[in-house]
């Protein structure tokens, strides 16, 4: 298939760049802490920041004239103009160097490294990759590779057709049960500045997007997956974390998230929904 939207070529955008700068804070850091019911001290000037809360900064600050109906930036600018598609952040692959410090200046590079135009069973499939660089006076920090998928918005029966995931392995050996309320999407929306309206917009997320409810954001349940690991290894310092989404999770029902040692310094970590199946894996290495 040739890799355009109309007329306009989409593998042109391929190497542009986009440099922002953000300073560590505290208050996102001691937001999320509570939003995820953790039991932190209260952060100070030199704590590191801990793995993934990177995505607390450098948020998007998009004038409601250029936000979309679905609530999303609309595309044309560092991102390709993908057209009237259904967004979804599908994976990420982090190396962690050293972790930036409340106080710090920190220096994001973000490069659209890839761009891929596909037809699938859904329909047309568009493949972003973007590459994130952090920096901080230390040198470079974080290391990630972000994958987002654009869709054509399918039909309900597609939505309802939706093939069943394979069954997570192994089983776990440690776990934790999450009720994904509104509240919950509520502030992690709010925490990261994300106006996509599937994860508050009740009467949007049915009505337009076919989804039986609203739906729970993928970094989301990766960082519930990587605090999993920090409370079960609470000393460990995480070299690298990548995760895959496989189908979505809603506030319809509570879900399980899972964790396996395969060494002393690597893990499988998974999501289950309330049928069992298989909704984001990931893999941690540590120190």
């Amino acid at each position: 298939m040739p890799q355009n939207a109309g007329d306009v070529n989409l593998r042109d955008w391929i190497g542009r760049e986009q440099v922002a700068e953000d300073t560590i804070t505290t208050a996102p850091i001691a937001a999320l802490s509570a939003t995820l019911d953790r039991d932190d001290l209260a952060p100070r000037d030199g704590d590191a920041l801990p793995p993934l809360w990177h995505w607390l900064f450098f948020l998007p600050r998009t004038p409601m004239r250029d936000v979309g109906l679905d609530g999303h930036p609309t595309l044309g600018g560092f991102l390709p103009p993908v057209g009237p598609t259904r967004r979804m952040w599908a994976g990420s692959r982090l190396t962690f160097a050293h972790l930036p410090r409340v106080g710090e200046a920190v220096r994001r590079v973000s490069r659209v490294a890839d761009v891929q135009e596909k037809s699938g069973a859904s329909g047309r499939l568009v493949f972003i990759t973007v590459q994130h660089d952090l920096h901080t006076p230390r040198g470079l920090a974080i290391s990630e590779a972000q994958d987002i998928v654009y869709r054509d918005a399918p039909t309900l029966d597609r939505v309802n057709a939706t093939p069943t995931a394979p069954q997570a392995a192994p089983p776990s050996t440690f776990s934790r049960v999450i009720t994904p309320d509104p509240v919950l999407l509520f502030r992690y929306s709010a925490l990261t500045f994300n106006s996509h309206r599937i994860h508050y917009d009740r009467r949007y997320v049915t009505d337009v997007e076919g989804y039986p409810g609203l739906v729970v954001h993928g970094p989301l349940i990766a960082t519930l997956l990587l605090d999993l690991l920090r409370r079960e290894k609470p000393e460990a310092r995480v070299q690298t974390f990548n995760f895959k989404a496989q189908r979505p999770l809603f506030d319809t029902a509570p879900f399980s998230i899972h964790g396996h040692a395969d060494s002393a310094t690597s893990y499988r970590l998974w999501a289950l929904d309330d049928q069992r199946q298989l909704a984001m894996q990931a893999s941690a290495t540590i120190e």
